[in-house]
């Protein structure tokens, strides 16, 4: 019993983890995953329906309250881990990911011309999802490891595993995955120490790359065109996308009024920010984006405030891996970018996402505890 006491007084593992975790940031994760289940109701029965799924319309919904309750213990669990426990997970999870990734290019399944998807125990899963997090904290504890020891090619090592997974991501083939990627081990290089003039060449190299995607990949260049194209000329899931914000207006039709939501492909995964405007309204819509800019901004902020390398480098790059994908998918619907296959944290159904989401979650929220990591900060 002693073990579940929260008494300020009481040395157990919960008591210890509920004084020091940031309540706010697990309030707010809390926050997304509810509006998420409502959405998934909203949202899934009538995709059902349409493809006929065999357990019936609330088919998605029954395979998100499985995984739920999964990924939120899987949250708690890595929440409660120091930083040396953080660095073994992530670099495991990261090892097993990459032979995941490389098993998908034989063995996975083809959707759509790409191949994300592989088959474990009857379950589909998707591997690249975990790339994010646990490269997030392999390369950031590379990072450190340059800084701490003269002699540890940390930035070289974290070049050489950047190459090694976007050339994976890139034979999916997955861009978008991989711009994500880019992104963040970029944004840490820079807080690492790369100077400004080799952040703006390494940009360069970016958009030299983006501009090879477009002429190489064919599904690319038609979401490019797609996006560039007149209104008249939009995606049909674009097109939907818009007319269920403004069918939604300010305040919304109501739940389960919405009417749009049931002519939108993909409404419960990549398309579900439209269903919550349409039947919630601007406002939810805001809310949403307001509840992942503070995970984002105070996340970093608390990162920041620390002097070790290694808790600045993973958490302002879990919290911005986090965001970047909570922005796109947005993005996408309101036709602000081309379209991406990527689902809203939280919100969006899929047991893979749900679950990477979660690990990355739990390593950001243990990382940022407060006062918890002083005897294990320096240890490498």
């Amino acid at each position: 019993m002693a073990w579940i006491s929260f008494s300020r007084n009481s040395r157990s593992r919960l008591s210890n983890w509920w004084w020091t975790v940031d309540k706010v940031l697990l309030v707010l994760v809390i926050a997304l995953i509810l509006i998420g289940i409502f959405l998934i109701f909203a949202a899934s029965p009538a995709v059902a329906e349409r493809i006929s799924a065999h357990s019936g319309k609330y088919s998605f919904v029954k395979k998100q309250l499985f995984f739920l309750p999964i990924a939120f213990a899987l949250m708690i669990f890595l929440s409660m881990q120091n930083l040396k426990s953080i660095r073994r997970i992530a670099i495991l999870g990261y090892l097993a990911t990459i032979a995941l990734m490389i098993a998908t290019l034989f063995w996975g399944d083809e959707t759509k011309g790409a191949a994300r998807w592989i088959r474990i125990f009857g379950f589909s899963l998707q591997p690249s999802e975990f790339i994010k997090p646990t490269f997030a904290v392999v390369a950031a504890w590379l990072f450190d490891g340059q800084k701490k020891y003269r002699d540890f090619p940390g930035n070289l090592l974290s070049t050489g595993l950047f190459i090694v997974t976007v050339a994976l991501l890139l034979l999916q083939p997955d861009v978008g995955m991989s711009l994500v990627v880019s992104a963040i081990w970029l944004f840490q290089f820079f807080l690492a120490g790369l100077s400004i003039v080799l952040v703006t060449i390494m940009g360069i190299v970016g958009i030299g790359l983006l501009v090879l995607a477009y002429f190489t990949f064919d599904h690319v260049q038609i979401r490019v065109q797609q996006f560039l194209d007149s209104e008249n000329n939009l995606s049909f899931q674009v097109r939907k996308s818009l007319e269920a914000f403004k069918s939604g207006n300010i305040f919304g039709r109501g739940p389960g009024e919405g009417v749009v939501k049931l002519n939108i492909p993909d409404a419960h995964t990549d398309f579900i920010f439209p269903v919550a405007a349409e039947e919630f309204g601007i406002i939810l819509c805001l809310v949403i984006v307001a509840i992942y800019a503070t995970i984002v901004i105070r996340s970093m902020i608390i990162s920041l405030k620390d002097n070790n390398l290694f808790i600045i480098l993973s958490a302002s790059a879990l919290a911005a891996s986090f965001g970047l994908q909570g922005i796109i998918n947005m993005a996408s619907t309101l036709h602000l970018m081309p379209t991406k296959g990527m689902t809203l944290p939280f919100i969006s159904y899929g047991g893979s996402s749900l679950l990477a989401t979660s690990l990355g979650i739990g390593m950001l929220l243990a990382i940022t505890r407060k006062n918890v990591h002083a005897e294990d900060k320096d240890e490498y």
